[in-house]
């Protein structure tokens, strides 16, 4: 029996920061490229250097390096680099209200998140750490514009773009959320401005099949990019117009309802538009001064928070199957850039078409019957399900469904129309008029034009730091860096003054950690085929559109390039890992809730905190940051090292792959402990699921066991003890890896604890070997008998009628009935 209190304390400042020297000194998590074992790649969302990381963000971190821990235990060569995603707005903002250079802000950043992340134990190869502002990084996004650029893949059109007004700049389709700038909050307006776009559509069908091969990802995550890419299949219908040699195409879904027509619906911004107030000088001053009024609206106003709004613009149109003459509006519910830029407006059958014909007075008519209108009333409302045609000449008494596809063949042989796929995705733009991003290598020429930058030319580097805050471009105002010549006719040129949408660096980075260092390309494909894909991508949701949709196009134009070869997806499993809550709220500055890195490695130690994020819930849940829940992890560690510490030396030799002599309920428990918590950890780890929660809840047990055994006599020569003693730091090691190399150590091993193999586990010992069957009489527990599992119906009656205080109980009672639930409980009762 060994008394807890000669056990030494555990100083975990001492050895979290001894061992984190350590490996850095030994390059211990460098992966080798040319190693022969299986590969894993395993990768962490590339991180935005804003400042102190709380440890909402090392719930992330913490999995990540959890999985790549585990994964070197099971002998797989690991790759697990890390970088910083640079470039960007808060950067600029922040150095704006400072009166200080975004690059220096940014670095200072990255230097402190670097610390914290090496202060929070990571196994990052940080041999391949890449920074995005860097020209040595940013030079490749300017080399992968020109490719895309000579393949038709980047061009730069007018078109109308979402602007913030608070961070002054375009934002891409996918950047606005519910009409707001994603990033600041602010209602976005509407302009006509000149942008590079990179054509995403291009790839549209085939970002859309892979979705099925996704089958790794959360389906909630796969669901939001089928539905951004939206795909519908439908009849491109084609107007005449009146007095024009012109047609109005629209798209619609519900070619159908084509009978009901009774005006069509042009978005200000339509081509068309001009011809029409041109032919009809009356109605030009109504539709001006409509068109400049919607202009700066927001996509949202425009479709959801403003009233239908409009103005006839005097033309007409003939609907191509009735002849019908049907007036053409200009309204701000349609926008030029989506579908067509005109809508069929059919009010008996489309709520916003219902609203827009009852406010301004338009025929409402229903071509569809719906069987619960009560007729001949009115219509109230649009009647918008399938059902039977109606008032629709030879389609009329069709289903909803067989109609489509006749009125479809007849606009086709017509002329007048064709079947459709279409989709809501828009080509991605990419121009930001700002300062803090990557330069786009393009120059124009008053003889040339528009001219892109030979490769030797590259990179184009930001000037020191610009005027940041007024209007317009930074850049712009730099007329130092404006002043170029033309790499063409050698005359005298402007720079294009935007810069990259930070999304494009980010898109392809994970390459770049595979052959950091190469100056002549982004990545060698032999340096990058052999590790490719990611096996594991873990970061938040909030990414599912945005950069992982972007990521996805870059990878199938590097194949179709030959650049990388292999899957056609580049990240074969993704994991979204749930927030960390205070006080059940996120944690951010803003709300004062935010728990720091360093207090918390201060305080409690980072094994603690690490314990406690991966073990409070499943790591796709959100949980709740407690005192009480880190003040448990120290304890628990308390209790590992008092159990362990004093055995340590005579636990070196003791055997992983035979298991020792069971002598006692005591030791096969611990025995027991330590194969369900080694299971629990393979089976974690190869399922995928990282339910590392449920490994530290049998770590838990195991503790409770050995500190049971460890109270009996003669417990330091005991086998089981001796085992478990061995087993636990490797345990610990993807979870708590100071403390495993410290009890490793103690025990006068040399070589890191990380270094080792995850141990085999005996199937045989997670056996129990007796269960408890309670016995009652009448309902009232009576006797508990320790028993096999599995015993017979009549064995377990025969054992319990041999207890005495059950025979007591039912002396001179006949019994009426006998309950028995297998391995649980025996009831008698009595009449």
């Amino acid at each position: 029996m060994v008394d807890e209190r000669s056990a030494k304390t555990y100083d975990f400042h001492a050895a979290e920061r001894r061992w984190q020297a350590t490996w850095e000194r030994e390059a211990l998590y460098r992966a080798a490229d040319d190693a022969p074992r299986d590969k894993y790649y395993v990768l962490e969302m590339l991180p935005y250097p804003s400042g102190d990381l709380h440890v909402g963000h090392a719930k992330n971190y913490t999995l990540g390096d959890a999985v790549a821990r585990m994964k070197r235990m099971h002998g797989y060569n690991v790759v697990h680099p890390m970088g910083f995603d640079a470039f960007g707005l808060p950067a600029e903002n922040a150095a704006i209200a400072r009166g200080v250079d975004p690059g220096v802000w940014t670095r200072d950043n990255i230097a402190n998140m670097k610390r914290q992340l090496r202060l929070m134990g990571t196994s990052y190869d940080w041999s391949r750490e890449i920074v995005t502002c860097e020209p040595a990084y940013y030079r490749w996004n300017q080399w992968l514009f020109l490719r895309m650029y000579e393949d038709g893949l980047a061009y730069k059109r007018e078109a109308p773009v979402n602007w913030c007004p608070y961070d002054r700049t375009v934002l891409a389709n996918e950047q606005v959320e519910s009409g707001r700038c994603w990033r600041c909050g602010a209602l976005v307006e509407r302009r006509l401005l000149s942008q590079w776009f990179l054509k995403i559509t291009a790839y549209v069908d085939r970002l859309l099949a892979g979705i099925d091969a996704l089958t790794a990802w959360p389906d909630t995550i796969r669901a939001m990019q089928r539905n951004w890419i939206g795909r519908s299949d439908g009849v491109t219908v084609r107007f005449s117009v009146e007095g024009l040699q012109a047609t109005i195409a629209v798209y619609t879904t519900r070619v159908d309802t084509l009978f009901g027509v009774t005006f069509l619906a042009l978005a200000p911004e339509h081509p068309l538009v001009a011809e029409l107030v041109q032919q009809h000088p009356a109605h030009r001053a109504a539709v001006e001064a409509f068109a400049e009024t919607v202009k700066n609206q927001s996509e949202l106003e425009r479709t959801s928070l403003l009233p239908k709004s409009g103005t006839f613009t005097g033309g007409y149109a003939r609907n191509p199957l009735s002849g019908e003459r049907i007036p053409i509006w200009v309204t701000n519910y349609v926008l030029a850039d989506y579908g067509t830029g005109a809508v069929m407006g059919v009010p008996g059958h489309d709520e916003r078409d219902f609203s827009f014909a009852q406010v301004h007075g338009l025929p409402i008519v229903r071509v569809i019957d719906d069987p619960h209108a009560a007729s001949p009333q009115p219509p109230v409302s649009a009647y918008t399900d399938d059902g039977r045609l109606i008032a629709s000449g030879d389609f009329s008494e069709m289903n909803s469904a067989r109609a489509r596809t006749a009125i479809a063949q007849r606009l086709g042989d017509l002329g007048h129309g064709e079947t459709t796929v279409n989709y809501r995705i828009r080509d991605w733009l990419i121009s930001r008029q700002r300062y803090w991003g990557t330069p786009i290598p393009i120059v124009y020429c008053e003889h040339d034009g528009e001219v892109p930058l030979p490769d030797d030319a590259l990179p184009v580097l930001l000037p020191p730091q610009s005027t940041l805050a007024g209007e317009g471009s930074p850049l712009a105002r730099d007329a130092a860096f404006m002043h170029a010549t033309c790499p063409r006719c050698g005359g005298p040129a402007r720079r294009e003054s935007d810069t990259m949408d930070t999304f494009f660096e980010s898109s392809w980075y994970y390459l770049r950690y595979l052959d950091p260092h190469d100056d002549r390309l982004p990545f060698a494909t032999a340096r990058v085929d052999p590790w490719l894909n990611v096996d594991q991508y873990i970061g938040g949701a909030e990414h599912a559109v945005l950069h992982l949709l972007y990521a996805r196009f870059f990878y199938k134009y590097f194949h179709d390039k030959g650049w990388v070869h292999g899957p056609d997806e580049p990240f074969a499993q993704l994991f979204n890992q749930g927030m960390v809550l205070r006080s059940g709220e996120k944690m951010s500055k803003s709300r004062g809730n935010v728990v720091g890195i360093d207090e918390t490695a201060d305080h409690n130690g980072v094994d603690a905190m690490r314990l406690f994020l991966l073990k409070a819930t499943p790591p796709e849940d959100a949980m709740e940051w407690t005192d009480e829940g880190i003040a448990g992890r120290v304890r628990f560690l308390d209790r590992v090292w008092r159990a362990c510490e004093p055995f340590l030396t005579v636990a070196k030799e003791a055997p992983l792959a035979v298991l020792p002599e069971r002598r006692g309920a005591a030791q096969h428990e611990v025995v027991r402990a330590v194969a369900a918590a080694l299971r629990s950890g393979a089976e974690e780890t190869t399922t995928a699921r990282f339910h590392y929660n449920t490994t530290l809840a049998r770590l838990d047990e195991l503790v409770n066991a050995l500190t049971k055994l460890a109270q009996l006599p003669e417990a330091a020569s005991d086998p089981a003890l001796r085992y478990a003693v061995r087993i636990i730091p490797l345990l610990l090691a993807p979870f708590a890896p100071h403390i495993a190399e410290e009890l490793w150590h103690g025990m006068g091993f040399q070589r890191s604890v990380h270094l080792e193999r995850w141990p085999d586990f005996d199937p045989a010992a997670l056996a129990v070997e007796s269960i408890e069957l309670v016995v009652q009489v009448n309902g009232k527990v009576r006797g508990r008998l320790a028993v096999a599992p599995g015993i017979a119906e009549d064995d377990a009656f025969a054992l319990a009628i041999a207890d005495p205080n059950v025979t007591a109980h039912l002396a001179g009672k006949p019994v009426r009935k006998r309950v028995y639930v297998p391995d649980k409980l025996i009831n008698f009762v009595t009449a």
